[in-house]
């Protein structure tokens, strides 16, 4: 019997299966596909996505292929930003990695950590009771595990075989993207996108890399199955009908569909099955948050899930997975419909979209549009407190070294200023640290795994009780990771 496995082996997948690793969980991972995909269905990393991957020490790898992209970060609904977007972070940036990129290397890291992975199996029917879930795939095998996670997409099998609702809008709109050669110079060509881009904002085409263009263009229709890429003569004819030529594409690397469909899961859980990723949700890809999305929801979900798993987690703590994650999708989806509707031709969405581009010349307004969109303004609901209870801490410089140094292996951590706080009892699950410096501007700070704060103050008896909120009672054996640990050097 497996600890957890994962049904889906795209990113969400895979970071789930690294973050369980890191809690030593037997993971088995089930990817319907034989050979990884080369569909580029995403184009790079948002700001919290990018500070994920930092605190889990991965980020130099993303770095290595990506190309960095400041102005991204103020970007909404195709409008480039007024002015500079600051933002409380040290990743100013969005980070344009494809997609298949990005798979393969989380695909990496989940196997470094020892996930297993078994390619060319779909789970086609489960069961569960009180204790397990039984699964049975494609071939007839069947398996056992104490948890079952699908991450296996908008059309998730395991969503519908646990009956779980997936109410929304189905598919209006439908865009073609593809990576592909073009013969047209480059100044040509960026001067007749210019001319289409005056009124169709949902075409766009500009240089992808090794000699390619990436070009996206409003399909003729919806197609009746949008797993089926689109041919290269489809994509030439739409090309040719919005902007009156093909550039001369050839040689595609990629062609996919994307759609405006909105639907949000009813729930995050029933008894041992969760979902996340676009499993849970799906919506148009404006503001490319749907991959992000998904990790944020794996980088949720993996501390708690390794918790039940490890006998530790708290009443609550599962079920506090969908209480944090399926409020953050539904805002999302408010997000990315505004989006769609401000790329209409139409007269109305038109005149919303002037006004809107004038209002983004007030700074608060670029920073509030740039923090939902890159979601380090996500904000859990965990009572009343201070404005940053709740909230991811940024990385902040500590003494020496910073703070996502610390938080390589996925566990909490206590900021302490005071010196005077202990976690005795807790400590093989946190650790503590003294040696803070001057940038913490509170006494002391809690942090679960995911580096969002669990609770400020500096009394010892309201420390205790969060800490049995979140990381269940204390141990009999209190480890020797309590008492002050400073940051490694560099």
């Amino acid at each position: 019997m497996y600890d957890v496995i994962i049904s889906g082996g795209g990113p969400t997948g895979m970071m789930l299966a690294s973050e369980l690793r890191l809690h030593d969980v037997d993971v088995l991972v089930l990817e319907k596909d034989e050979e990884p995909g080369k569909e580029v269905r995403s184009l790079g990393l948002h700001v919290r996505s990018i500070e994920i991957m930092d605190q889990r020490g991965l980020l130099d790898r993303f770095l290595a292929h990506g190309q960095q992209y400041p102005r991204g970060v103020g970007r909404f609904a195709g409008i480039d930003s007024a002015g500079p977007v600051n933002l409380d972070t040290a990743h100013g940036y969005v980070l344009g990695i494809p997609q298949p990129v990005t798979d393969r290397l989380l695909a990496e890291r989940a196997v470094e950590l020892g996930a297993q992975i078994r390619r060319g199996c779909e789970v086609t029917g489960l069961e569960q009771d009180e204790d397990e879930v039984r699964v049975e795939l494609t071939n007839g095998t069947r398996l056992r595990s104490r948890w079952l996670v699908g991450c296996d997409g908008g059309r998730s099998l395991v969503r519908r075989l646990v009956d779980i609702g997936f109410p929304g809008e189905s598919a209006s709109t439908e865009w073609l993207l593809g990576e592909v050669k073009v013969t047209m110079s480059a100044d040509e060509l960026a001067e007749v996108a210019g001319e289409v881009r005056k009124t169709h904002k949902g075409f766009g085409i500009g240089p992808a890399g090794n000699g390619l263009y990436r070009a996206v263009v409003p399909a003729a229709t919806v197609a009746e199955d949008r797993s089926v890429p689109p041919t290269l003569e489809e994509f030439r004819t739409q090309l040719r009908a919005y902007a009156g030529t093909d550039f001369g594409a050839r040689s595609p690397r990629s062609l996919s569909r994307f759609s405006d469909a909105t639907r949000l899961a009813q729930q995050y859980r029933v008894g041992r099955v969760f979902l996340a990723g676009d499993a849970a949700h799906v919506h148009p890809p404006l503001g490319g948050q749907g991959l992000n999305l998904g990790i944020q929801d794996a980088f949720n979900l993996g501390w708690k899930l390794a918790a039940a798993v490890n006998g530790w987690a708290p009443d609550g703590l599962l079920d506090s997975y969908h209480t944090e994650r399926h409020p953050v999708a539904e805002d999302v989806l408010t997000f990315t419909r505004a989006q769609s509707e401000l790329i209409s031709p139409e007269p109305g969405p038109q005149a919303v979209r002037r006004l809107l581009t004038e209002l983004m010349d007030f700074e608060d307004v670029r920073r509030f549009l740039a923090e939902k969109v890159t979601a380090i303004g996500v904000r859990y609901d965990f009572g009343e407190g201070p404005e940053l209870l709740g909230k991811r801490l940024p990385d902040i410089p500590l003494s020496p070294g910073r703070l996502y140094e610390l938080t390589r292996e996925g566990r909490g951590l206590l900021l302490d200023q005071t010196g005077e706080l202990s976690v005795t009892g807790w400590a093989d699950r946190l650790d503590h640290v003294t040696d803070v410096g001057g940038e913490l501007d509170a006494p002391a700070v809690l942090l679960r795994p995911d580096g969002h704060v669990a609770w400020i103050g500096q009394d010892q008896n309201d420390l205790l009780h969060h800490l049995r909120t979140w990381f269940g009672a204390a141990s009999e054996s209190p480890g020797s990771r309590d008492g002050g640990l400073g940051p490694p050097p560099g």
